[in-house]
């Protein structure tokens, strides 16, 4: 089954396009001071390694502004710089080569000052994204809708479109971030629905690594699911790794990331008759570790009632008996494995996989490859 998409402009952030028929980027942020360029461009390349395609950095003094030119020469990522209230930040992270400012409409000032800034971004090429946030909107609009609202937000936003189109620029992507999760999703399809402009996506201030996870998973995901979308962040309060990590595991979820092994598991009942809360364990940080290019299911299932079927329905799996499972291959059972075996012959079978001549794994289950 076909995933919809919405189409958008593309947008070019670096190297990384956003929007058109690119797939969906993942971006993060730095937790360091950016102005401390070694610990900065050291997180950089943890949240590069761990597969963002984007880092944002916050530029809320003069000496960060200064330290950006270090930030992205050394970096093996496009870099955005994360403007607040000073437009003179924004002037000088373009003249310092970011790969995109990000400008919040709430608290940039004066429109002269947003000019200025648009004049430059597009004299160097450097696209803008408007990025509207619940915590921040303009006074007026507070006034006249009494609470940050997904018009309230849809109205920041085209605001500053007019803004920018009014001087000729028209490399733009938005973000109408929300931390209500509903709101969010409404502001959002707000926008999809009267602008060709790329999206970025995120629930704004979510929360702990586990409340902000499910927040942002259905925030994120249940626009992703409708076709809209172009680049996302998941916002996190905890080590930013951890921000890449869960939006991998949302465009997995959505069949709509890069090829890698989508592990499924049982959550397991009064039948199971073995460890397998260890094994899938074991089985994810392997795959983690190893960082599986190959596109294909992996059901990891606790007994006799739903396993077998689960398993043969995915590309590969095992079914767990009583001190033993079986180990099938595209529907098959290909052997019986000993329990203490089974996570070792589960990665033998993903390492030894083989797609048959003209058919992904996905399409072999009935998905079309989205990405």
């Amino acid at each position: 089954m076909e995933r919809p998409r919405r189409w958008s402009r593309p947008v070019m952030v670096g190297n990384v396009q956003i929007g058109g028929v690119a797939p969906i980027s993942v971006q993060s942020m730095t937790t360091t001071k950016t102005h401390d360029v070694e610990a900065t461009l050291a997180q950089i390349r943890q949240l590069a390694e761990a597969g963002a395609d984007i880092v944002r950095v916050a530029v809320p003094r003069p000496e960060d502004a200064e330290a950006l030119r270090d930030i992205v020469q050394g970096s093996p990522v496009p870099i955005v710089a994360d403007i607040h209230f000073n437009y003179q930040y924004a002037l000088k992270a373009i003249e310092a080569g970011v790969a995109k400012v990000r400008i919040n409409p709430g608290n940039i000032g004066k429109e002269e000052w947003e000019r200025e800034v648009l004049l430059a971004a597009k004299e160097k090429g450097i696209p803008i994204r408007i990025g509207v946030n619940s915590g921040s909107l303009e006074r007026d609009l507070l006034d006249k809708y009494g609470y940050p609202k997904p018009e309230a937000l849809f109205e920041s936003a085209m605001r500053h479109v007019e803004i920018c189109l009014k001087h000729g620029f028209e490399d733009i992507v938005i973000s109408v971030k929300h931390s209500d999760v509903y709101y969010m999703i409404q502001a959002y399809r707000l926008i999809a629905e009267r602008t060709d402009f790329p999206l970025h996506l995120g629930v704004t201030e979510a929360g702990s690594f586990v409340s902000g996870s499910i927040k942002s998973a259905i925030g994120i995901g249940a626009l992703l699911a409708e076709g809209i979308g172009d680049t996302i962040r998941v916002s996190l309060a905890t080590d930013p790794v951890k921000e890449v990590e869960v939006a991998h595991q949302i465009l997995k979820a959505l069949r709509l990331g890069p090829p890698g092994v989508n592990i499924i598991a049982c959550p397991t009942c009064g039948r199971l008759t073995g460890d397998l809360f260890s094994i899938v364990e074991a089985v994810e940080e392997a795959v983690k570790a190893r960082k599986f290019k190959k596109n294909l299911n992996v059901a990891l299932m606790g007994c006799a009632v739903n396993g077998p079927g689960e398993a043969a329905g995915a590309d590969l799996g095992i079914s767990l008996g009583r001190g033993r499972a079986h180990l099938f291959i595209r529907g098959k059972v290909v052997r019986v494995v000993p329990e203490d075996q089974i996570v070792d012959a589960v990665l033998e079978a993903i390492e030894q996989w083989e797609e048959t001549p003209d058919e992904t794994p996905a399409q072999a289950n009935g998905q079309a490859d989205a990405s």
